[in-house]
């Protein structure tokens, strides 16, 4: 299955880690496997799909400059307590909406690859303006964007 310009499908498998914490066991999910569906599915992998939508192009570009972009991973919890991919996102605020509603969510640093596609995403449909409040962390764009267009008028 090969990827598009707004869609791009993932093999994702899990792992389930033990870690001793104290006198007390503790048990994390962790990635195993990420790897585009061109490739050869691992055994025990789950097809996800990683898909851009035009209206969360400013929290792509949010996360995208920050120093380490994320890729978030949603997941079902099944009552056994084991964890199925369901969801791949690079938007941040699709992360925070499953955690406040108590999905699991694994985060992982976003390949080089997937930062240039996601780049070409915003590139072609256009920078979506930010509001300043958002983008504290970030240094602001010289003079690019709709904002900085001297004859607009708002």
């Amino acid at each position: 299955m090969q990827h598009t310009t707004s869609v791009w499908p993932m093999y994702v498998s899990l792992k389930k880690v033990e870690k001793q914490m104290g006198r007390w066991t503790s048990v994390q999910w962790e990635i195993d496997h990420l790897l585009p569906a061109t490739h050869e599915a691992p055994e025990g992998a789950t097809l996800v799909l990683l898909e851009l939508h035009k209206d969360e192009r400013a929290s792509y570009r949010i996360n995208l400059d920050m120093d380490n972009a994320m890729l978030y991973l949603v997941c079902d919890e099944m009552a056994d307590g084991t964890w199925v991919p369901a969801l791949l996102s690079a938007d941040q605020n699709v992360a925070a909406g499953c955690l406040e509603g108590n999905t699991p969510v694994i985060n992982m640093l976003m390949p080089e690859a997937i930062a240039c596609w996601i780049e070409a995403f915003i590139t072609q449909y256009g920078e979506v303006e930010i509001a300043a409040y958002r983008r504290k962390h970030v240094d602001h764009r010289k003079n690019q964007g709709p904002s900085r267009d001297p004859l607009r008028r708002d």
